[in-house]
Formats: structure tokens, C-alpha cells, sequence
């Protein structure tokens, strides 16, 4: 019988600088960039290298999931699709159903529903018109295994300060803003975020600073994004007084450049400004306690759906 495939999808970035402008334009849905904004993100790109490595460290996590579920590809196939840049959902589709592909699950690399994130993707799917029967994993962000390797993180992250502050140093959780207006479709986006605050704090134990929730990289247009930005939220711990600060990106599971560029260069620019330590968690990537527990989740759906 040919394998269930597993479809694994996350937002993409360009390879190379040169990419910078088609790779904007793509996110615009087509609408031209100003080369002032090409500029801007051309240069952030720069800094972390000269590229995204969203690609490569998706793959990881998909190899490490097909090694998880079905390591000799007998049961399920494990495939890697972006959502703006290559391999394109529509063409990793087309490759799957070419495979003989005609079931598969959808797994898109970020915890939090909103229709404006994890929607989208579904909705690139659909637009593919795939003849593949697709079952669509929405949220996972109270999964066990995502909550207890951000937890890990946390301790492991907590231990580069002095010994007699790190269990009181504020925890700053993020994930990426959307605008506003998704508070008027009753968009289950913001709640979800506080869900896996509240469950990792409970996991940290004998923890017992304070913690804070703030959004990150907003994009660059005149509508207003949800906030409190985490630099407003920086800013506010160094006025009172804070030495250090830990953030705890839980709405992002690999590094790119929302985290290479606007935590690592952007923000520690303003912590030393302040007179701060500021540390972050290592990304999740492939951590075996996400990776078993996005296993489980896939094999329920599998079972769910009577495929096997």
C-alpha cells in the first residue's frame, strides 16, 4: 500500500540576498516592494548571513519526524513544502500525488491557529487543487512534548545568569504579531498564546520570577498589530529596575530571521543600550520531546481519519 504522506509546511525565506525582492513580492501576494523596504530587509538578511536557513532546519525537523513515525518509509512519507519561497506548497504537492501519494496529513511548523497564519496555509493547499485527500492539523499548542522541551529550554537558558538571580529572572514569552483586526473575527490566536504560557510556567516548578507576554516583527504597514511590542516590554523591566531578562520565543520553533535578526541583533542592541543582560531560549528545532509528541499527533490523525 503506498505510505500515508505527511506533509510538513513552514513560511520560507530567500537562499540569497538576490532572493530578497522576489521572495517580497511573493509575501505581498504580487504587489511590488518599495526599494527602500528591499533595501531594509536585504540588510537584515546580511547580517544573519546572507540568507534564511528556515529551509534546512524545517527539513531536520521533517527528517527527524519521519525517523520518529516510520524510519523505513513503509507507513508514512514525510515531505517539505514553504508557504513563500521554494520548494512551493503547490509544487510539493504535485510531487507527492506524482509519488502516488493520495492521502496525507498536513503539519504546519507553528503551534498557534490563527486564520491568518495557519490558515493561510491551508488555504495555499486548497488553491493547489491537489487530488490528494489531505486531513489538516490545525494547533498543537498545548501539545505535551512542545510544552515540556520549551520548559527544558527555559531551565537551560536560565542557568547563563548569576547563580543568585536566576530563578527571579523575568521571562519574556513571544510570538510573532498579527494585526488588530483578528481580535474582530474572535481569532483564537491570542488565547492560545497565554494557554502555553500559563501550561510551561506551571511546568517550570520551582521557578518564581516574574513572567510577561509581548508579540514580536510586527510588519511594516499603517494598520495597527497586536502588542505590547517585546521591546516596549524590555524597556519597562530595565525601568524597574531589572538586571536580566530571559526571552522565550514559543511561537517560533526554529531559528530564522524573526529570531536571528530582531531578537539576536535588533533587541540585544537595545538590552546593552539599557544596561541589560538579555539571554534567549535555544530554539526547539528538532527537540526529541516536540518531535515525539508531533509523532503522536500524526498518528492520531492517521487513525482517526482510518488510514490505519
Amino acid at each position: 500500500m503506498t505510505p500515508i504522506g505527511v506533509f510538513v509546511m513552514a513560511y520560507g525565506g530567500p537562499d540569497k540576498l538576490e532572493d530578497v525582492a522576489p521572495y517580497l513580492m511573493d509575501v505581498r501576494g504580487g504587489r511590488a516592494t518599495s526599494p527602500v523596504a528591499i533595501a531594509e530587509v536585504r540588510e537584515r538578511y546580511r547580517e544573519i548571513g546572507g540568507r534564511s536557513p528556515i529551509l534546512e532546519k524545517t527539513l531536520a525537523q521533517a527528517s527527524a519526524l519521519q525517523n520518529a513515525l516510520d524510519p523505513e518509509q513503509k507507513a508514512f512519507r514525510l515531505y517539505t513544502g514553504m508557504r513563500h519561497w521554494h520548494p512551493y506548497i503547490k509544487d510539493v504537492l504535485a510531487e507527492m500525488a506524482g509519488a502516488g501519494i493520495d492521502r496525507a496529513i498536513g503539519l504546519v511548523m507553528a503551534p498557534h491557529y490563527s486564520r491568518m497564519s495557519v490558515g493561510v496555509y491551508y488555504k495555499k493547499v486548497d488553491e493547489a487543487q491537489s487530488p490528494i485527500a489531505l486531513r489538516q492539523i490545525e494547533q498543537w499548542h498545548l501539545l505535551p512534548g512542545y510544552l515540556d522541551a520549551l520548559a527544558d529550554h527555559v531551565r537551560t537558558a536560565l542557568q547563563h545568569f548569576p547563580a543568585d538571580a536566576r530563578m527571579r529572572v523575568p521571562v519574556v514569552f513571544t510570538a510573532h504579531s498579527l494585526p488588530e483586526r483578528i481580535l474582530t473575527w474572535n481569532d483564537p490566536y491570542p488565547g492560545q498564546l497565554q494557554a502555553t504560557v500559563a501550561a510551561v510556567i506551571e511546568r517550570l516548578g520551582s521557578y518564581h520570577g516574574e513572567h510577561h507576554f509581548a508579540y514580536q516583527s510586527a510588519a511594516m504597514t499603517p494598520d495597527p498589530w497586536l502588542g505590547p511590542d517585546v521591546a516596549q516590554v524590555v524597556t519597562q523591566l530595565a525601568a524597574a529596575g531589572q538586571k536580566n531578562v530571559l526571552i522565550a520565543p514559543i511561537g517560533f520553533v526554529c531559528e530564522h530571521v524573526e529570531i536571528l535578526y530582531d531578537i539576536d541583533v535588533v533587541l540585544q542592541r537595545q538590552a546593552r543600550t539599557l544596561g541589560l543582560q538579555l539571554e534567549r531560549i535555544e530554539m526547539l528545532n528538532a527537540a526529541p520531546a516536540m518531535i515525539a509528541g508531533l509523532a503522536g499527533l500524526v498518528r492520531d490523525e492517521a487513525q482517526q481519519a482510518g488510514w490505519l
